[in-house]
């Protein structure tokens, strides 16, 4: 019945787990996150376009109101502020309580005809910002989709370790068997089988390690997939083969160096709003409305609703021409601050040019000595094999010590994990190398063949 209950449940994992292959990994890779946060930014960014844009529109504002207050009034000026009501009408001598109806309605039109380029100034830099929040989303799923492939290589790098490392156990259980076999035959001393033992222990304690390495690899890879480590299964494709020739590809633009490129114009567009912001700035205006009061000039008041609805009205149009006169100072002080910026984002440009060079640069060379690795270790797991055979040989005909074979099984063991893992370096290189271009497609291309 246990063992009913068993297969069942390997069933049903088998069942719940989805296939995996580097393509599909790369291509779920894209809802990660990240990729969508930058995609809300660059729709964040085209609607500060549209926004700058309503500048051009002219603006409308309306007005309606109903109050009761008293209608005393005195001579004066009262200086600009936000706290007095401001009322109209003569004033009169006597100051009353009694309170009456006021009302008014009415709107007004604004609209600037020219600005010396200050609202074309403000578009382009709603412009040159998203064009910069693009090219970093572009650098965010290069990131991430970069990411994923590495992970899935890593994920493999690990499953071929524990395939190693189980294999290193069997040798070790089949060599602790012929020394006990020894051992009570008194052919060979008890301490050949304890050291067998602990052979066995240490190659389970690799194993152990390995699969330990394999989980955290498989978790790492479920983060981009929004799935749980259980239910990945792994197609390694191609993958545990050399690689064929990889194709020369023309670099082009670098996504990062795009990046910096887009933010030193983005710079340079908010300095050019600075340059435009101390110009005069003419409206055009025209407004109408209309009052209404139950107060009369000489004195009386209007009883009843009166007042409630306006009865004066009034209209008119003109030119309005204001110009920050005093401003200049910050305005200069603006400007040098926009500039500095500029300059800023101009090192920085120059600095990520200098870190793709480079990134490119340690690339090739990774990818160079990988292939190098890759051509040697078929010899140097050959030879290992060969020598444990000729180590297990001696020990069986008498002619070798334990420790011989231990450490003749402990190279096979490396060597198998260096052999299986030279070729996943490969691939990683030719990952690194196209990531090291500013795209990964080539790579994708190469591995789906």
């Amino acid at each position: 019945m246990r063992v009913t209950l068993v297969v069942f449940a390997s069933i049903a994992l088998l069942n719940a787990q989805e296939l995996y292959n580097l393509e599909r990994v790369v291509r779920e890779a894209a809802g990660y996150p990240a990729i969508r946060a930058g995609a809300e930014r660059v729709n964040a960014a085209a609607a500060g376009i549209r926004l700058a844009r309503t500048a051009y529109l002219p603006r409308v504002d309306l007005i309606a109101q109903a109050n009761r207050a008293t209608r005393n009034n005195i001579f004066g000026m009262l200086l600009p502020q936000a706290v007095l009501p401001s009322i109209s009408g003569p004033p009169r001598m006597e100051n009353s309580l009694t309170s009456v109806w006021g009302s008014a309605t009415g709107f007004l039109v604004s609209w600037e005809p020219f600005d010396f380029g200050l609202r074309r100034s403000q578009v382009a830099r709603a412009e040159a910002e998203r064009a910069r929040t693009e090219a970093a989303a572009r650098v965010t799923e290069l990131d991430v989709r970069a990411a994923a492939a590495d992970a899935f290589l890593t994920v493999l790098a690990a499953r071929e370790s524990v395939l190693a490392a189980e294999a290193g156990v069997k040798r070790g259980r089949a060599l602790l068997e012929v020394v006990e076999a020894q051992v009570r035959a008194q052919l060979r001393p008890g301490a050949d089988a304890s050291r067998s033992r602990a052979e066995l222990a240490a190659a389970e304690n690799q194993s152990i390690r390995a699969g330990q390495a394999e989980a955290e690899a498989r978790a790492g890879l479920a983060l981009y997939l929004n799935r749980e480590p259980a239910q990945i299964a792994i197609d390694s494709g191609p993958l545990l083969a050399m690689p064929p020739p990889a194709p020369e590809e023309s670099p082009g633009e670098h996504p990062r160096v795009a990046e910096r490129e887009r933010a030193v114009e983005e710079a340079g567009a908010a300095r050019k709003v600075v340059e435009r912001s101390w110009y005069p700035r003419f409206n055009l205006q025209a407004a109408s409305y209309a009052r209404g009061t139950g107060a009369l000039p000489d004195g009386r008041t209007l009883g009843g609703i009166n007042g409630l609805g306006p009865n004066i009205y009034n209209w008119g149009a003109g030119l309005t021409v204001t110009f920050p006169a005093l401003e200049f100072p910050s305005l200069k002080a603006r400007l040098e601050i926009e500039e500095a910026r500029r300059r800023a984002e101009q090192a920085r440009l120059e600095q990520v040019r200098r870190e793709v060079n480079a990134e490119a640069l340690r690339a090739s060379a990774e990818l160079e000595g990988a292939r190098r690795v890759a051509r040697n270790t078929p010899v140097q797991l050959e030879a290992a094999r060969a020598a444990e055979q000729q180590a297990m040989a001696r020990y069986r005909a008498g002619l070798g010590g334990i420790a011989e074979v231990a450490e003749a099984q402990r190279l096979v063991t490396q060597a198998e994990i260096d052999d299986a893992l030279a070729r996943l370096n490969v691939w990683r290189g030719l990952l690194r190398a196209a990531y090291a271009r500013g795209e990964i497609d080539s790579f994708l291309r190469l591995a789906g063949k």
